[in-house]
């Protein structure tokens, strides 16, 4: 049975920026408290400090880590290089090709508790609220989606792949509905 519901449009802006991100936005995911700034300038590199700084306020923001972490509005890095004081941000280019980049995903979920989505307990608690919520709700599974990305960005939970969440949602749903092939008495 497929299970596919969601456009190759709403597969591609999952987990992207799709549009800047607002002033309020930024605000809430893209500040750097003095404890975020000290952090960061222990890197030796104005491009190192800026890219992790960028690292942090994304995946803060979309829940998870870019391929090309610098691959990001404008108004990001400007945000973020007016917090740490840097008028040029020329080299921030370096960032892209520098292997660190890769420590810097780990860094960042060790000190801010970032889970990885196969943490058996984060599935678990996922799969518990989607079918709660699929049982007492009449939300469509694109609307499911939805809420199940909000809700493990807010547990800091990495977002996984859109196929791996969509199929979560899509098998949930057909479980109330008795079409999966349980019994729902």
């Amino acid at each position: 049975m497929p299970v596919a519901f969601l456009s190759a449009d709403q597969v591609a802006r999952y987990g992207r920026y799709n549009q800047d991100p607002t002033t309020a936005q930024l605000a809430r995911y893209f500040y750097l408290d003095a404890a975020d700034r000290h952090w960061i300038r222990r890197r030796r590199d104005l491009y190192l400090q800026m890219g992790l700084a960028v690292q942090l306020g994304t995946v803060r923001f979309l829940g998870t880590f870019l391929e090309k972490p610098l691959a990001v509005p404008e108004c990001v890095i400007t945000f973020i290089a007016e917090q740490l004081g840097y008028a040029d941000v020329s080299g921030i280019a370096l960032y892209s090709a520098s292997e660190t980049r890769f420590d810097h995903k780990i860094q960042i979920c060790e000190r801010d508790g970032y889970r990885d989505f196969s943490d058996p307990f984060e599935q678990f608690a996922l799969s518990r609220w989607l079918y709660t919520r699929s049982w007492y709700s009449a939300d469509s599974p694109s609307v499911l989606f939805d809420l199940a990305t909000s809700r493990l960005v807010e547990r800091k939970v990495l977002l996984p792949g859109a196929t791996t969440l969509e199929r979560l949602v899509a098998y949930k749903g057909l479980y109330k509905k008795g079409q999966a092939g349980f019994i729902t008495e």
